[in-house]
């Protein structure tokens, strides 16, 4: 399935479920387990039309302080007056915490909007793991970061 979180009035509900829904399939503890997430390269959404056996694709995501390097699967350097890039579709894999291995991704936080906040002052929704061939450092300096809604 394919879901636009930008839509939900809370998106971190969602997400919880789809970890809670694997943790019952699998009899995993809940209090042991998170999302990871890969970058596809799937542009447009209407051509999934498998559903995925745990986990969800999302939709509607917007890089903030990167370019994202469909060729590499990577986050690249921002491109010189491209403030904002529509990210492929993301997937989101709920997986045991003792089984996920990050080596080579930044985790990036995802918000509700462009200001990191909304209007009741939250503002991260959940944190995403982007493929990196950088130091961590490098994108936290350029203030790396995935948001719901663009001001455009």
């Amino acid at each position: 399935a394919v879901i636009w979180l930008s839509g939900l009035g809370i998106p971190e509900s969602y997400l919880t479920a789809c970890v809670q829904t694997t943790c019952r399939m699998h009899n995993w503890p809940l209090d042991k387990s998170e999302n990871y997430t890969v970058v596809t390269k799937i542009t447009d959404a209407s051509t999934v039309t498998e559903n995925l056996a745990s986990g969800c694709y999302v939709q509607g995501l917007y890089l903030m302080g990167a370019d994202w390097d469909i060729e590499n699967d990577c986050l690249g350097i921002q491109k010189p007056k491209v403030l904002v890039v529509e990210l492929p579709l993301l997937q989101v894999i709920p997986i045991e915490s003792s089984k996920l291995k990050l080596q080579g991704t930044f985790r990036t936080p995802v918000y509700v909007t462009e200001a990191r906040r909304n209007a009741m002052g939250v503002g991260m929704v959940f944190e995403a793991d982007l493929a990196s061939q950088e130091h961590q450092s490098h994108w936290v300096l350029q203030g790396v970061a995935l948001c719901l809604n663009t001001d455009e």
